[in-house]
């Protein structure tokens, strides 16, 4: 008889935590608190858009998607596998988690492919597939006692960095571990959760399955910046994934009440 799995939660933060000390002070508290097999997953926020403009290099976006050039490329390295990484490893430090910072290349855990140039070139991004995250790896490390940290910079298993975008790692990680582990997914963020109107928290849509997700974006519900989150999210329940979870970072301690937060998405009947 197979041994049951244990439970994993990987966690996503994003600028608005990372920006402000006081919200990423409570949510690396909360964080800590969350008991079992944990990870977290970080993004920039503004300090490396305000590094490159202090450095004389211009941020290039296109859609909400930075142009990650060589000069670009070595400000991100810097400050997302450098000052925010090793910030937040310290700050767990603090709180008693025994956590690890780490970049793709790191363990060889997180290898992807640079996108190719089609209409846009992107310059130095890795784009991700099935093979990209190596579970087996990732546990031993967990099964050593270490808690990791990874921020938004992989590697192409030929010497090279890539900018990865932190919300796609998340999701890989969920569906990779998800063969080890009863994985939930976690995109903390600003918002209660996804909101019926942006601008109403008490609009929080409490559950999605894929059938009210189709009608949500047909009605034009939801859209922009948090379709490509949600298809993400859908995209690893489809793959394994226990549950994915959308919610405010500031509520991230309800869990250790075992309480309901944020936006909870299911596969449906």
């Amino acid at each position: 008889m197979s041994k049951e799995k244990d439970d994993l939660y990987i966690i996503k933060i994003g600028g608005n935590v990372i920006d402000n000390s006081e919200n990423l002070y409570k949510f690396l508290k909360d964080f800590t608190a969350l008991k079992g097999y944990k990870i977290l997953v970080h993004g920039g926020g503004k300090v490396a858009t305000q590094l490159s403009e202090t450095l004389g290099i211009e941020a290039k976006m296109v859609d909400g998607r930075r142009i990650t050039d060589i000069e670009t490329l070595r400000v991100v390295t810097m400050v997302y596998g450098g000052l925010i990484n090793k910030n937040i490893v310290a700050q767990l430090q603090r709180f008693g988690t025994n956590a690890i910072g780490l970049t793709g290349a790191d363990g060889d855990f997180i290898r992807t492919k640079k996108r190719p140039v089609k209409t846009i070139d992107y310059g130095f991004v890795g784009d991700m597939d099935e093979k990209s995250i190596h579970p087996e790896n990732i546990k031993k490390l967990m099964d050593a006692g270490f808690t990791p940290a990874f921020c938004a910079i992989t590697h192409d298993g030929e010497g090279q960095l890539l900018n990865t975008n932190a919300d796609t790692i998340a999701s890989a990680l969920a569906v990779a571990l998800s063969k080890l582990y009863h994985t939930t997914l976690i995109y903390c963020f600003e918002k209660a959760g996804v909101l019926k109107d942006i601008t109403d928290e008490a609009s929080l849509i409490q559950e999605i399955d894929p059938d009210y997700y189709k009608e949500l974006k047909e009605k034009e519900i939801i859209h922009s910046g948090m379709l490509p989150k949600l298809d993400n999210a859908f995209t690893a329940i489809g793959c394994g994934v226990k549950q994915v979870i959308i919610g405010h970072a500031d509520n991230l301690g309800l869990l250790n009440d075992s309480k309901p937060f944020g936006t909870r998405l299911s596969k449906g009947v």
